[in-house]
């Protein structure tokens, strides 16, 4: 016996037709107090995008993240490649806090604050409602006219100075205001590559925007695919209430009365009283629509809500479980060790490493010299005049050949370092030394290395 496909059965995403083609979404701009909440939670979440790069802390950034030169500012607190384990925490504790804040809110992330929905349905979607109208309330403005392809060519061209723009803001937090003014201010001839970057990167976001919109979250973003193995009966995501619509229909007993006006506004086009589905972003347009129906059939609102299957059956809301209280325990453990680490991290960070392929000189009857390459960063907001002693063995002198002592603020000294022992010191083939580095009297760090010497007979 053949088995009938259910009405709300499908197989396939909802933006592509039976024949395999694009099927656009064309989401009616929604009102409401859930959509007002929104917009003014995505302006504070674009507003922290602009201005963070300016904001200094300390002297640093709020927010930078400068792969070229391997350095990173996260709340002022500069992270340089020598600080990988404290990148490591970090991305531990945001790994961590993504897993436990999907189990207990579900995708709220994807609607209220990732940079692809704030910038699509905030920024893109309302330039379009400007020039094109508000899509099926004003069918009129798609159909093929002079007029038309006038608003088009004008939207169009919006949207490509839009992106040029967000590529500038994205740039800030790569290589900082400062970098990027020198390169806006200076003749493009000067840095023709991070030009053709830019111009790059902008035509890719005009792309995103103007054309693949809604189909990042359905198709590429792999956090709808993570919400799955993350979701339980007691997480909170925007729901509909079947138990109170269904059976649904203009003359039915239930509240819905099936008038697909939560599909409407829909950025990607889904049934929400078709359950949890990977393309749902949990945006709450659904929300705010079906309650101006309900408002206007005198029905009871918040028939799609936020809610959880478990608070739909028992009328119970709750996110406290075991996984829960696992995932918050792993998390404060990881924000624990993370700022002990940022506490504890030293103001410079050095490093000695013998001259590769060189081995120990005879200065004399009794004195032994090794070369060393000499690297300190300093990670402080300050200029440090430093100086080397030799700590172990206390007899032992060091020697900078390149004389310099000024250690700028967040600069690097490089220097070739010269280090003498007395025969009677030597251990061995390899004898340990310890090696301070001084801020006048100050020890600001201490580095254990080895020299190389000949046998003790």
């Amino acid at each position: 016996m053949e088995l009938e496909t259910p009405r709300t059965f499908r197989d396939r995403p909802i933006n592509i037709t039976d024949t395999g083609h694009r099927k656009w979404i064309y989401a009616r701009q929604p009102k409401g107090i859930w959509y007002t909440r929104r917009t003014i939670v995505a302006w504070i979440a674009i507003s922290f995008l602009v201005l963070a790069p300016f904001v200094k802390i300390n002297g640093n950034p709020l927010m930078l993240f400068d792969v070229a030169n391997r350095k990173f500012s996260i709340f002022g607190q500069m992270i340089w490649a020598q600080d990988s384990y404290l990148m490591a925490l970090i991305m531990g504790v945001t790994v961590v806090f993504i897993v436990l804040f999907t189990v207990i809110y579900g995708r709220l992330w994807c609607g209220w604050a990732c940079p692809q929905t704030l910038f699509l349905e905030m920024v893109y979607r309302r330039i379009e409602y400007l020039f094109e109208g508000n899509y099926r309330g004003s069918k009129k403005n798609h159909k093929v006219t002079s007029q038309n392809f006038l608003r088009k060519m004008a939207k169009h061209a919006v949207f490509i100075l839009i992106s040029i723009l967000i590529t500038n803001i994205f740039l800030n937090w790569i290589i900082g205001p400062e970098r990027l003014w020198a390169i806006i201010s200076e003749p493009i001839q000067m840095h023709l590559f991070g030009f053709f970057v830019m111009l790059g990167i902008s035509i890719f976001y005009y792309w995103i925007y103007a054309f693949f919109r809604e189909q990042v979250c359905t198709m590429i973003c792999p956090y709808g695919r993570l919400q799955g193995v993350l979701l339980d009966s007691k997480s909170v995501a925007v729901i509909y209430d079947y138990k109170r619509g269904e059976p649904r229909g203009p003359k039915s007993t239930g509240d819905c009365i099936d008038c697909h006006q939560c599909i409407s506004v829909c950025p990607t086009g889904i049934d929400i009283k078709n359950g949890s589905q990977l393309e749902c972003i949990n945006c709450t347009a659904c929300i705010d629509e079906c309650n101006i129906v309900m408002e206007k059939i005198n029905r009871p609102k918040n028939l799609i809500r936020f809610d959880s299957v478990y608070g739909l059956e028992t009328g119970k809301r709750s996110v406290l479980n075991a996984r829960t209280y696992a995932y918050s325990g792993v998390l404060a453990i990881l924000i624990v060790f993370l700022g002990i680490a940022i506490f504890e991290r030293k103001p410079i960070d050095t490093t000695i490493l013998r001259v590769s392929g060189s081995i120990y000189q005879r200065v004399d009857s009794v004195n032994y010299s090794n070369l060393y390459l000499l690297k300190i960063i300093n990670k402080t907001q300050t200029d440090k005049r430093i100086n080397l002693k030799l700590i172990t063995p206390g007899s032992g002198t060091i020697q900078l050949t390149t004389g310099q002592t000024l250690l700028k603020t967040q600069g690097i000294l490089e220097s070739v370092v010269i280090v003498n022992l007395n025969k009677k010191d030597l251990t061995g083939k390899s004898t340990p030394i310890e090696v301070g580095i001084y801020e006048g009297n100050t020890l600001l760090q201490q580095y254990h290395t080895n020299f190389l010497g000949p046998d003790r007979k």
